[in-house]
């Protein structure tokens, strides 16, 4: 039996691991058991194994930075507290108890032979939660490879840890169809040999990925990264990886365990403006739900739901258009250029960049505003 109430108190703030980082065993205790702890504050990331359901408002605060995943429904039943803060930002606001992480729900590897428990799949802000939290949970399950992350824990750390084996928590199926992989082709002649890569989450940036197995000497530095970089590492157009999560299947889970080559580090490393600064042919490549003919990216509203995020595009965007020999890539469909955004500006104009759609691509810097939206309707469905 896990007794969450021994360590979780009425009001703390919790932080638990996202996306395929999701401590699945402590997350069903944890909705179980709310009423123990009524008030407490439990703060989302990425949610694909939707365990926490609108119900459980009842006792528990939900907040989120992202409708990504089961977030969105969260969200459209008024369950779900959206706090729109850049990536960069989470770990200071982790720190200065502006996000509170009194308690730590984490999933872990088995420890190695000197007794190291990994991170896993994601470090990003669960570094900086571990680093100021009162009490760390953990859950060990047998199916999570080790890797090497930016930090190692040590059993002495937790105070309370359960044993599992059950597959990570898996992003819905989104393989890049005709679409995107025409997207993709128009995308990819902009990344040269020997740049650095960062990429969004979704199908359109593995399409990407995948166009780009004949380049050379590329690196990776990036929040997330998924099974397509796995192909890149093989085929030696890239020889390191640094990120803050990695979202995929058993192929790149497989592939990680134990691989130097790939870096799990702090989202407040991967997102930093002085880490990005001194990156050289700096490639940012982010999908967008709608960008209008100013340049504008609306990336976290769709039909009046909540299903992206400020995320880390913007700090991604700017590093790129400050780096040498660097650019800000944003991909979409041909239909989604509109006269007028239907959501929040995520990208201001000021920070536009390359709008790549199937039907060729925008390079928007340097242009007026009559030009940007000559350029955009020349590859809108709008034309």
């Amino acid at each position: 039996m896990i007794d969450l109430a021994s360590v979780i108190r009425p009001g703390d703030g919790i932080i638990c691991g996202q996306a395929c980082a999701e401590p699945q065993t402590l997350m069903e205790a944890l909705v179980a058991q709310r009423a123990a702890f009524s008030g407490a504050g439990l703060f989302l990331g990425v949610n694909y194994a939707g365990i926490v359901q609108p119900g459980h408002a009842d006792h528990l605060r939900l907040s989120a930075y992202c409708g990504i995943g089961h977030n969105r429904a969260l969200a459209d039943a008024g369950a779900l507290e959206i706090q729109p803060a850049p990536y960069s930002r989470l770990g200071a606001l982790i720190r200065s108890a502006a996000i509170r992480a009194d308690v730590v729900l984490v999933q872990v590897s088995p420890p190695n032979g000197r007794g190291e428990y990994s991170l896993g799949l994601a470090a990003d802000y669960l570094i900086p939660a571990l680093e100021t939290a009162r009490a760390v949970v953990a859950e060990v399950n047998q199916q999570v490879p080790w890797t090497h992350a930016e930090k190692l824990l040590r059993r002495e750390q937790f105070s309370l840890l359960v044993e599992s084996s059950r597959a990570p928590a898996a992003p819905p199926p989104d393989k890049p169809g005709p679409l995107e992989q025409a997207i993709a082709t128009q995308a990819a002649r902009f990344v040269p040999d020997g740049a650095t890569l960062e990429f969004g989450i979704g199908a359109l940036p593995e399409a990407v990925c995948r166009e780009l197995a004949g380049r050379s000497r590329l690196s990776v530095h990036s929040g997330a990264v998924g099974d397509a970089v796995v192909d890149l590492l093989r085929a030696g157009a890239v020889a390191a990886v640094d990120c803050a999560l990695l979202i995929g299947t058993r192929r790149l889970f497989d592939f990680a365990r134990d691989n130097p080559a790939i870096r799990l580090r702090s989202s407040e490393y991967t997102h930093a403006a002085r880490v990005l600064a001194g990156i050289e042919r700096f490639i940012a490549v982010n999908s967008a739900v709608e960008v209008d003919f100013t340049g504008q990216v609306n990336a976290e509203v769709a039909r009046g739901s909540y299903v992206g995020a400020v995320g880390g595009a913007l700090d991604f965007v700017r590093a790129a258009n400050q780096s040498a020999g660097g650019a800000a890539i944003t991909l979409l469909p041909a239909s989604r250029v509109v006269e007028k955004l239907s959501g929040p500006v995520a990208t201001p104009r000021s920070e536009a960049g390359i709008i790549v759609t199937e039907r060729g691509a925008a390079d928007l810097r340097g242009c007026s505003l009559r030009e940007r939206e000559r350029r955009l309707r020349a590859i809108s469905g709008n034309s």
